[in-house]
C-alpha cells in the first residue's frame, strides 16, 4: 500500500478510444506534494506518510502549524493529509511527489464529499415510488407512506429511509480507471464520475480491491 495524493476536481469532459468509443472522464488537478511527516510502527504504533500541497504564507497559518513547518524546514501548506502505507513504501520528509506517482491504465480509489442537495423527499432521496397518482390519495402523492409498526414496538427504528438531508457526505468510489495522465499540467483523467462539485478537494490512492496490470 503506497501513499495517496490530494486532487482538485476540475469537472468532466470526454475522450475517444482508438476504436472511436466515447469515454466520459473526470479531470483532476494534482499539485506537487511534499512529504511533511512519517509515522513509524515502533514510535507511533502504525506506519503512515503525511503529505501537503499548495504553499501558504507563514502569516496564514496558526502558531502550532507554523512551528511544525519550521521544525521540518518546509513551507506552510494549505492542504495536509495522512495516508496509511506499508513498511516498504515509506518516504522521507522533504520528498516531492507529483501526478507521475500514478500510471495510465491503473485503478484508483477516489474519496470526497458528495454534492449537497439540501432537504429532499423520500422519492428523490431513496428512489421510492410514492403513493397512487389517481384515486384515493389527496395532496400526498410523493409521500413515503407509513414508517412505523403497531403499538409494539411503538416507534420508528433508527436509519429508517425517510425524507431528510441528502448528499454532502464522505464516500469513496472504488476501482476507477486512469485513462490518461498529463504530467506537464498535473492532470489526471479518470474514467467515470467522482464525488464532489467542481473545485472539491479529493483524495486519490491505489485501488485496494483491484490490482493494476503493472502491479501484478
Amino acid at each position: 500500500m503506497r501513499t495517496g495524493l490530494m486532487a482538485t476536481k476540475l469537472g468532466m469532459t470526454q475522450m475517444f478510444a482508438d476504436d472511436g468509443t466515447q469515454i466520459a472522464v473526470s479531470v483532476l488537478q494534482v499539485s506537487p506534494h511534499t512529504v511533511l511527516g512519517v509515522r513509524q510502527k515502533d514510535t507511533n504504533g502504525y506506519t503512515a506518510v503525511q503529505v501537503g500541497c499548495c504553499d501558504l504564507k507563514p502569516n496564514k497559518v496558526t502558531k502550532p502549524l507554523k512551528g511544525h513547518f519550521e521544525k521540518i524546514g518546509q513551507a506552510p501548506k494549505r492542504h495536509i493529509k495522512e495516508f496509511r502505507v506499508d513498511d516498504h513504501n515509506m518516504l522521507t520528509i522533504g520528498d516531492g511527489v507529483d501526478v507521475s506517482f500514478f500510471k495510465e491504465g491503473q485503478f484508483i480509489d477516489v474519496s470526497g464529499k458528495t454534492i449537497g442537495k439540501g432537504f429532499a423527499g423520500a422519492m428523490k432521496r431513496h428512489n421510492f415510488g410514492g403513493l397512487r397518482a389517481s384515486h384515493g390519495v389527496s395532496v400526498s402523492h410523493r409521500s413515503h407512506g407509513s414508517t412505523g409498526n403497531r403499538q409494539d414496538p411503538g416507534k420508528v427504528f433508527k436509519n429508517k429511509k425517510m425524507a431528510g438531508h441528502m448528499g454532502c457526505r464522505q464516500i469513496t468510489k472504488q476501482n476507477l480507471y486512469v485513462q490518461k495522465i498529463d504530467s506537464e499540467k498535473g492532470l489526471i483523467f479518470v474514467k467515470g464520475a467522482v464525488p464532489g462539485a467542481k473545485g472539491a478537494l479529493l483524495s486519490i490512492r491505489d485501488a485496494v480491491k483491484k490490482r493494476s496490470s503493472h502491479e501484478v
